[in-house]
């Protein structure tokens, strides 16, 4: 589904690509142009020692708090906003950043410039004793929140990319939004979509031009370059929406939706295909319900579907994300505690908040601590959350090594 994340798609870009559009011209010096790289890389801190995979002697909360990816307002930041103190005090693992504000329906959330970008950037970075995930919905075409207008780097849909199924173009494009994440302080990307293409009207995938192909061979081969080049400028991907969010008639983001009559196992494939392949980095879940799979919940919250059917069935051992919690396909349904204990059972690692569905500045430690109360209740097992410790501070690694 739409990455809450997309969580907006709701928010996407003002600039539409259409497949019969030419594509804008792209190289690294198009991408470079006017980007300051001086500061970039020291601004992230240095990787704290035992950051790869021990756990026992961390506390607790400071554990819970790597599972956390939380979005905020500001396009710098003082003392008064509250990222500051979640990332210095509650040590959160990551966060995330809009253009647009979804609640207030404005623009100039966290980015209106390259200039200003890499100054938010840094400011995080340096608030943050261990390293910090910044990421950002940079998918190309219609989902980007560095867009063209405020000076950032063109980019067009994955469905451009795949229609015109050139390796070498799509190359060129993956290489530069990495490398552009890269020279702004952004160092994840919830991207490549390697959703299948089964429903072109799809409200969430297919109108928006955010799917390579109905075809998972295309849908492979394309998100194998996202992954591949952005490797190389040291930004983590993230393939969504699992387990498929392309053959659905409804947007996660407004409410419940139903693949049970759409989905089908081919959506798997590009999963499958790249977990073989050692390219999967991270992986985001869809908050869709399929009963034939899981009768009681969706994706999210299942067990079936995060630890069955990606971790058992595919073999996938790295970092699973949500989707943005505040999004209408949950919250119609379970209040907020309820969905962080579900989806922490089902196996996801990464708890995203976005705040910008919903904002409640307390967000950080109204979630630590309710965490902590479920394992000390038994609830959920220290064990678990150790899991996905190590399984966040592994690809932490991997990136600031």
């Amino acid at each position: 589904m739409l990455k809450g994340t997309d969580h907006s798609i709701m928010e996407q870009s003002d600039q539409s690509s259409s497949g019969s559009t030419p594509l804008p011209p792209c190289s690294r010096r198009t991408f470079l142009k006017g980007a300051v790289l001086a500061g970039a890389a020291a601004a992230i801190p240095p990787l704290m020692a035992g950051c790869g995979s021990s756990s026992g002697d961390v506390p607790l909360e400071q554990k819970i708090a790597q599972m956390l990816m939380v979005g905020f307002r500001g396009l710098t930041l003082d003392d008064s906003n509250y990222i500051v103190r979640d990332i210095r005090d509650y040590r959160i693992g990551g966060t995330i950043l809009f253009d647009r504000d979804a609640k207030l329906k404005t623009y100039g959330r966290n980015i209106v410039s390259p200039e200003q970008l890499q100054g938010l950037t840094a400011q995080l970075h340096a608030l943050s004793a261990t390293p910090l995930f910044i990421a950002v919905d940079q998918e190309g075409g219609k989902i980007v929140r560095l867009k063209e207008s405020y000076g950032f780097p063109p980019t067009v849909s994955a469905q451009q990319l795949g229609t015109l199924n050139n390796p070498a173009v799509t190359r060129m494009y993956a290489d530069s939004i990495g490398a552009t994440l890269a020279a702004n302080g952004l160092n994840m990307n919830f991207a490549p979509v390697v959703d299948l293409n089964i429903n072109p009207q799809s409200p969430a995938i297919g109108a928006l031009e955010r799917s390579f192909s109905a075809d998972p061979a295309i849908v492979t081969n394309h998100a194998r370059i996202f992954v591949e080049t952005h490797d190389a400028n040291r930004v983590a991907t993230c393939f969504k929406h699992f387990p498929g969010h392309g053959s659905a008639t409804a947007d996660s983001h407004l409410g419940f939706v139903d693949v049970t009559d759409t989905w089908s196992a081919v959506e798997l494939e590009p999963y499958r295909n790249l977990i073989n392949e050692d390219k999967a980095r991270m992986v985001m879940t869809a908050h869709v319900f399929n009963r034939h799979i899981d009768s009681q919940l969706p994706a999210t919250l299942s067990q079936p579907f995060i630890t069955g059917m990606l971790r058992e069935q595919l073999g996938f051992g790295g970092v699973v994300v949500t989707d943005d919690l505040q999004m209408q396909g949950l919250t119609q349904f379970f209040d907020y505690k309820t969905i962080v204990e579900k989806s922490i059972l089902a196996g996801v690692d990464i708890i995203l908040v976005s705040n910008n569905l919903e904002y409640d500045p307390e967000i950080t430690p109204t979630t630590i601590n309710h965490v902590v109360d479920l394992v000390n209740s038994g609830r959920i097992s220290e064990q678990r959350i150790d899991q996905s410790y190590r399984r966040i501070m592994a690809l932490k690694g991997r990136l600031f090594a």
